[in-house]
């Protein structure tokens, strides 16, 4: 068991100017001593923010803080089977009229298909997710 951190709690941390140790402390106040994990879309949701900053001082602190995330949380690469619950998911959320969105059913299914739950500021898109364990952050 785990929690796969999604990129809504990185993004939360740096604008309120937090190191990663900072971060690091929260999440364990939150939920605990356990595994964490990034989905490999979030991992991109990151990635993107960090090579479209054009402060060189605020991209060194990203480069930083995400260098020190990963020496703890793991990207966990997308795989068929993610992909095959993200469809069933989209397709009977839909039917219901709810429309999640893609990246965060992407996100969402990565954690299903681990057996972990979801560490957010977005709880709206998370919890329409069915069967996903959702921690506010």
């Amino acid at each position: 068991m785990g929690v796969l951190l999604d990129s809504s709690v990185t993004i939360a941390a740096e604008r309120a100017r937090q190191n990663f140790d900072e971060l690091a402390i929260a999440i364990d106040q939150k939920i605990g001593n356990t595994n964490i994990v990034l989905s490999a879309v979030g991992y991109t949701e990151l990635l993107h923010g960090l090579h479209r900053e054009v402060n060189p001082q605020r991209r060194r602190r990203r480069e930083q803080f995400f260098a020190d995330l990963l020496s703890v949380a793991p990207v966990k690469s997308y795989t068929s089977e993610m992909a095959a619950i993200a469809g069933r998911i989209a397709g009977e959320q839909s039917l219901i009229g709810n429309n999640i969105p893609f990246v965060d059913l992407m996100i969402g299914a990565t954690a299903l298909s681990l057996g972990y739950s979801v560490l957010t500021a977005n709880l709206r898109h998370f919890r329409l997710i069915p069967g996903l364990e959702v921690i506010p952050f």
